[in-house]
């Protein structure tokens, strides 16, 4: 067959020739029984499908992906957000360090690490995932296997380790200035300054193991379940320097023997990398490890509480206080990645090393420091706390020497009276800057929510005698019959002065959370419309069985109905 084309006056014939035949792209099955229309493969065991399934498998052999992390114009940079916990831009970066993954029919190394981090993220099944990614639960569990293989063998070692980072890196880029003012400006050396904790900021909950032995090594006695623990090893910004374990959780493997298990097998040769003079702040559970001070590393942590005493002095407290300033948890950024907060079943137990080091890896190289810092205000600040941390507290002295805290010394409800005090009025920056922390402000804001009536009145106790004082009762929120008398002195348009009956109520340091929430709320909270605002009471719908309604006598019931009836 030819076709001729005319191109004005002087337009030439061209002739096209028609091949023989047109090969199309679609996929078809064979005549016969002997071949599978799936792999093209002979048997010799093979089945008859039915109609339905040979129509199935036609028309979605080519089907789209429903998550396709190889096509730039699927998913939204919200998405990759969403189900990875990293920006599109933060998980290109991520794929140049993955190496050795092979693309197959399933998958490719994108899919692979793609599911890895949403399994990561959201904790989903490897089921569900497998809908989600058109994928078989076992081709899920392989991609799985083999994304954590790539990040572990590249990108985990050069963003986590005590190899990773060096010395002069760990002071200039991830320690904050407050933690030198407070804990090094004495020292003549430039110590690196580190945190340690086993304890609290990450616990690995897992099934119960039917290996007796093992179930007993893993029972905390703390949490009453069974757990591991990784020890991690924390710079002041949050920057996680190194994970080592997981440990197992039995009274054993204590904080103290865990380390002392680190430093005698000199994990990570951790051992060359710190030096004498070095910074550890840690926690009570470190009490009976010497083997730093061995070292000449300098240990700092939270003062006891004497044996018999209630109540820490006013000086160790305020010691205490400034400890706990340069600690920032890195719990709840780990625990974000909800397959870590989840109880992992038997069959990861190999494999939970290898997830808490992937992810803080990724929140090492992805996520920002909790807080730097800035030079100036932080060493104002750490001014500021070392010259109160020796003050005594003078309100204490008082309360003692006045009897301010005895049955006999009469105090009367706010409402009650008529009479308002002229309390200083702050916003919420400004009690911080008073408290010196943002956990106390967060905490008050709970205590108010349970001590503010429906009415919006909170019970605050004043003395018609001392008007420049102030006092409250503030229910303890763990133990319903445990109750926290503070006072609180304020003169000139400003608080000058507070107390509290609670276990680090004297220091001066800041103020624990009990002041903190009677500050935020006579200070703040009282002056907007709604003075219960922050915290929701989400606990309608939810009966209390021992709320139960008085019994009804029906003899006085009958009684007064027939009296009424004499009445008519």
């Amino acid at each position: 067959m030819t076709a001729s084309m005319a191109k004005g006056a002087d337009s030439q014939s061209v002739t096209v020739n028609s091949p023989p035949s047109v090969i199309l792209s679609l996929p078809r099955t064979s005549l016969g029984h002997s071949y599978c229309f799936v792999c093209k493969k002979p048997g010799p065991k093979l089945v008859i499908p039915s109609v339905r399934t040979r129509f199935l498998a036609y028309t979605k052999k080519k089907e789209k992906k429903r998550l396709d992390f190889d096509n730039d114009d699927s998913l939204t940079d919200e998405d990759y957000q969403n189900l990875t916990g990293l920006s599109r831009a933060n998980f290109d970066d991520l794929m140049t360090y993955v190496e050795r993954i092979k693309s197959t029919k399933a998958r490719s190394p994108r899919t692979c690490i793609a599911l890895l981090l949403t399994k990561l993220r959201t904790a989903m099944s490897n089921k569900l995932l497998g809908t989600l990614f058109n994928m078989t639960k076992s081709q899920v569990r392989r991609a799985v296997a083999t994304g954590r293989k790539a990040l572990m063998d590249k990108f985990v070692p050069q963003h986590l380790g005590f190899q990773h980072v060096s010395r002069e890196e760990v002071k200039t880029k991830h320690t904050r200035p407050l933690a030198r003012e407070l804990l090094a400006d004495d020292m003549t050396s430039d110590p690196v300054i580190l945190v340690l904790d086993g304890t609290y900021i990450l616990y690995i909950y897992i099934q119960k193991s039917a290996n007796f032995s093992f179930q007993r090594h893993t029972f905390s006695m703390h949490k009453h379940r069974p757990l591991v623990k990784p020890m991690m090893v924390v710079t002041t910004t949050g920057y996680v320097v190194s994970v080592l374990g997981p440990y197992l959780a039995d009274t054993r493997n204590n904080d103290s023997s865990i380390l002392k298990h680190m430093l005698a097998t000199n994990a990570e040769e951790m051992k060359n990398w710190i030096q004498e003079d070095d910074i550890f702040v840690v926690d009570r559970g470190f009490r009976d490890s010497d083997i730093l001070q061995e070292l000449g590393i300098k240990m700092q942590m939270p003062s006891f509480l004497q044996k018999g005493s209630k109540q820490h002095e006013t000086e160790d407290s305020n010691n205490s206080r400034l400890v706990t300033k340069v600690v920032e948890s890195a719990n709840g950024r780990l625990k974000s990645w909800k397959y870590l907060d989840r109880v992992l079943p038997k069959t990861q137990l190999p494999y939970i090393g290898y997830y808490v080091r992937i992810v803080c890896a990724l929140c090492n190289r992805y996520r920002p420091p909790f807080s730097r810092g800035e030079e100036e205000s932080d060493v104002v600040m750490a001014a500021k706390m070392k010259h109160l941390s020796k003050q005594s507290n003078t309100l204490q002295q008082r309360i003692s020497d006045e009897g301010l805290d005895k049955r006999s010394h009469k105090w009367v409800k706010m409402n009650e009276c008529g009479h308002v005090p002229e309390f200083p009025t702050y916003t919420e920056d400004e009690i911080r800057e008073l408290t010196l922390g943002v956990y106390q402000v967060k905490m008050a804001k709970c205590y108010s929510q349970e001590h503010v009536s429906e009415d919006g009145v909170y019970d605050i106790l004043i003395d018609n005698v001392n008007d420049d004082l102030l006092s409250a009762k503030i229910q303890s929120r763990h133990t319903s019959a445990k109750q926290y008398q503070c006072w609180i002195g304020y003169f000139d348009g400003a608080v000058q002065s507070w107390y509290c009956k609670c276990k680090s109520g004297s220091r001066v340091v800041g103020c624990c959370a009990h002041i903190a929430s009677v500050i935020w709320y006579m200070s703040y909270a009282r002056h907007l419309p709604d003075s219960t605002k922050g915290v929701r009471d989400r606990g309608v719908g939810i009966f209390d069985a021992s709320n139960v309604p008085d019994p009804i006598d029906e003899s006085e019931s009958e009684e007064e109905n027939a009296h009424s009836d004499m009445e008519e």
